[in-house]
C-alpha cells in the first residue's frame, strides 16, 4: 500500500506538470492567435529544454554527492585498523588481519564502480586494485596495468602503484620502465623528481651504481638550484632531500661535488 502511495505520488505530481504546462500553452496560444503555430511550437520547446536542463542538474548533483559518500565510505573501510577486539560501535567494521580488511575494502570499491560514472568509477578501480594486491596479486597487477594506459590522475596513480609492485616483485626491469615513463610525464601527484629517486633506487639494485649516482645527482643540483620568480631559492622537496641521502651512500665523492644547500631551503 505504501509503495502504491508512492507511485501514486508521483503520478499527481506529473499530471500537475502536464497540466500546468497545457495551461501555459494554452495562455500562449491565446496569445499569439493569428501569428502562426511555429512560434507557439518553438516556445514550447524551449520551455521543454530548460526544464530538462534544470531536472538533469538536480539529479546529477545529487548522484555525486551519493558517489562521494559511497566512495568516502569504502575508502574509510580501507583505512580502518586492524585489530584482534571487535569494535565496539556496530556500526563501524573491525578486522582481525589485513587480508579480511582489504577483501571487505575491494566489495566496496567494486561497488561503487559499478554504480556510478567517472570519475568516481575511475578513482574506485583504482583503490580496489591496490587493496587487491593483498588478496589477490596476479588480479591486481592486471587492473593497475589496464588503468595505467588511461588518461588523468588515476593513469599516474595506477601506474606507480604497479612500479611499486613490480619493484616488490623484483622485476626491476618492468619497474624501471615504468618510473622512467613517469618521469617523462610531468605530472603534478607522481612528479619527476618522485619518479627518478625511485628509478635511480631500482637501478642501485640492478648494480647500476653510476647511473643511479647521476641520476640523483642531477636531482638534487637541479633542486638546491631552483629559484622562484624574484629569484630567491626554492625549498629543498622532501624527494631531492632522500636523494642527496642515497646519493651519499651509493656515491660519497660524487655527494661531495654537489652545491652546498642553501639554508633558506632546509626543513626544520
Amino acid at each position: 500500500m505504501a509503495k502504491y502511495k508512492k507511485k501514486r505520488a508521483r503520478e499527481l505530481q506529473h499530471d500537475r506538470f502536464r497540466d500546468a504546462t497545457m495551461s501555459v500553452f494554452d495562455r500562449l496560444a491565446n496569445t499569439l492567435e493569428g501569428k502562426g503555430r511555429p512560434i507557439l511550437y518553438i516556445l514550447g520547446a524551449v520551455i521543454l529544454v530548460v526544464v530538462a536542463v534544470v531536472v538533469g542538474l538536480k539529479w546529477s548533483n545529487r548522484k555525486n554527492d551519493e558517489a562521494r559518500r559511497a566512495l568516502g565510505r569504502a575508502i574509510s573501510i580501507a583505512g580502518t585498523p586492524v585489530s584482534s577486539t571487535p569494535s565496539a560501535d556496530a556500526n563501524s567494521p573491525s578486522f582481525s588481519s589485513e587480508q579480511e580488511r582489504a577483501q571487505r575494502a575491494v566489495q566496496e570499491f567494486q561497488k561503487v564502480a559499478a554504480k556510478y560514472g567517472d570519475p568516481y568509477r575511475s578513482e574506485a578501480r583504482y583503490f580496489a586494485a591496490t587493496n587487491l594486491l593483498t588478496v589477490d596479486r596476479n588480479a591486481a597487477m592486471n587492473e593497475l596495468a589496464e588503468l595505467a594506459n588511461g588518461s588523468g590522475e588515476v593513469a599516474i596513480l595506477a601506474k606507480f602503484a604497479l612500479a611499486q609492485a613490480k619493484e616488490a616483485d623484483n622485476s626491476l626491469d618492468e619497474a624501471a620502465r615504468l618510473y622512467g615513463e613517469l618521469a617523462k610525464a610531468g605530472s603534478t601527484i607522481i612528479t619527476p623528481d618522485i619518479a627518478n629517486l625511485h628509478l635511480a633506487l631500482v637501478l642501485a639494485k640492478e648494480g647500476k651504481k653510476k647511473e643511479a649516482a647521476d641520476l640523483l645527482f642531477n636531482l638534487v643540483e637541479s633542486s638546491r638550484k631552483a629559484q622562484d620568480s624574484d629569484g630567491s631559492p626554492l625549498p629543498a622537496t622532501a624527494a631531492s632531500r632522500q636523494a642527496a641521502r642515497e646519493l651519499q651512500k651509493i656515491d660519497p665523492e660524487r655527494y661531495a661535488q654537489l652545491t652546498p644547500e642553501n639554508p633558506a631551503g632546509l626543513s626544520f
